[in-house]
């Protein structure tokens, strides 16, 4: 439970279902790529599989009914010219009616209490530059921007 009584936790296995739909509307919200099918299979094991991968964290967020509304999904990183280790938070989402409640400020809250038991000092995200509510939220929560553009390249298979 977070301080203002909501609870925000890690995700578990029955929450899968409905973190794929938070995640296609995340994904539809920043006007992103549809991904390949089957992301809960491939999730699943990832987080919850006897061979989960242990960097990887997921915390979901829950209205009064109990119903799943948010998620924040982090992993440990290595920053090179830091010569240490940082959570960054890949997504941070809310469904629009969950908006504007402080859920995202419990989720804040839950990423930087993770950070703090993982025995980091600072967690890392980005948002895109045309989200101005997100980046007035991340203003008023103190957090510095460091303009940056990101880049990505399909590596094609071998041979």
């Amino acid at each position: 439970m977070t301080s203002t009584g909501r609870p925000v936790r890690p995700a578990r296995p029955e929450d899968l279902p409905r973190l794929v739909e938070l995640i296609h509307e995340h994904i539809a919200y920043e006007k992103s790529d549809l991904r390949p099918e089957g992301l809960a299979e491939r999730l699943h094991p990832l987080l919850f599989g006897p061979d989960r991968e242990p960097r990887l964290h997921v915390l979901v967020a829950a209205d009064p009914s109990g119903t799943l509304v948010g998620y924040a999904a982090c992993a440990t990183e290595f920053a090179f010219w830091d010569a240490r280790s940082h959570l960054h938070m890949d997504c941070l989402y809310l469904a629009e009616e969950a908006r504007g409640h402080g859920l995202g400020a419990d989720l804040m809250t839950a990423v930087t209490h993770l950070a703090r038991t993982l025995g980091l000092t600072e967690v890392q995200w980005q948002t895109p530059e045309w989200n101005a509510g997100a980046i007035r939220f991340y203003d008023r929560l103190g957090a510095a921007s460091r303009p940056k553009q990101r880049f990505t390249l399909a590596v094609p298979p071998a041979g």
